[in-house]
């Protein structure tokens, strides 16, 4: 099923939103995940793979990739777009997300910014502020997002979105880009059976619904701790990643033997349970993939759904969890 968003005019073509999405963060990361060029041959395939099964939304943002490899998931998204030629093209969605970075402080730098993404991806389908300054520089904020809007409006993107904010921020960001005719496509927050804090105590859902917005769940497997990986005693992945696994496994046992017994009956992976359960939230989560295995991991999460039961009892789980993800600084209420 795709989901049209009502965020359109005349001058702008709908955006479709597939049933899950692409999240591009470790295409250049080497901090958090290691990634090196000899990698791009694969995450094509990747790219490839995903697409010709439908998940045709990719999400990046202009701040990926680390030291030199700033911008590099873009560049890598630029490529791969030109160069597929399969099945469901006209489909694909390119994100990307705007940092809030201290120096771009007026309209002018965000215009600047999403026009050196374009340049670097060939196109740029939805710009989203990766976060609100609100919890520190409130502002700030309204030149960037009034920014976003003159891209909008300049028809040089097909639609908005936000990232990291709840119903209070959204509400004024929301009355402020109708003032201007430009709609709110989509809002990503941190949403897992380890993150539920955004969705479930700021009811965003609603909300979202209720303006027409596509929630978008990013880090939907908490980092790679849903997946059934790693165990309490290791091993673990490097950096920090590895410290934040040894704190928090020790809390998500019962959470983790419920998604394997989930998991087992239903003749899926760990990872599947936790991205369908995402998806029978109304969200639409964007896994991330380095390998063709994940990817097809990832596509197997697509064509069925966990049962109202199942849900419940993962639910039930993840309110017992003693431990939870760190939420995001930027996350507004």
């Amino acid at each position: 099923m795709t989901y049209p968003t009502t965020s359109q005019t005349a001058q702008h073509s709908p955006l479709i939103f597939p049933q899950m999405g692409c999240g591009t963060w470790a295409w250049g990361n080497r901090l958090i995940w290691d990634y090196d060029p000899s990698m791009d041959d694969a995450l094509q395939q990747v790219f490839n793979l995903c697409v010709q099964n439908g998940v045709t939304f990719f999400d990046t943002g202009d701040s990926y990739g680390t030291g030199r490899l700033n911008g590099q998931s873009e560049k890598l998204l630029g490529r791969f777009t030109t160069a597929y030629t399969g099945p469901n093209i006209a489909q694909i969605c390119l994100a990307t997300k705007l940092a809030a970075y201290p120096w771009r402080l007026t309209q002018g730098t965000m215009v600047r910014a999403g026009n050196a993404s374009i340049e670097r991806m060939g196109r740029v389908d939805i710009a989203q502020m990766h976060w609100p300054t609100a919890n520190y520089a409130p502002w700030q904020e309204g030149p960037l997002l009034d920014g976003l809007t003159n891209l909008y409006q300049q028809g040089a993107i097909k639609g908005v979105g936000l990232s990291n904010y709840g119903p209070n921020r959204l509400h004024w960001v929301y009355k402020r880009f109708s003032e201007r005719g430009t709609p709110i496509a989509s809002l990503q927050v941190q949403y897992s059976l380890l993150s539920t804090y955004p969705v479930t105590e700021l009811g965003l859902k609603d909300i979202c619904d209720e303006l027409g917005i596509r929630l978008i769940a990013y880090s939907p497997l908490a980092l790679g701790l849903l997946t059934g990986k790693y165990a309490v005693k290791g091993p673990f992945p490097k950096g920090i990643r590895g410290l934040l696994f040894r704190q928090l496994l020790p809390g998500i046992a019962r959470l983790l033997d419920c998604l394997r017994a989930i998991a087992q009956a239903r003749g899926k992976t760990m990872a599947q349970i936790a991205l369908n359960w995402c998806m029978c939230k109304g969200a639409m989560p964007i896994p991330g993939a380095k390998t063709v295995e994940q990817a097809q991991q990832n596509i197997g999460t697509l064509g069925w759904r966990l049962s109202e039961a199942e849900v419940y009892e993962l639910d039930r789980a993840a309110q017992k969890t003693d431990r939870k993800m760190i939420q995001n600084i930027f996350q507004t209420r």
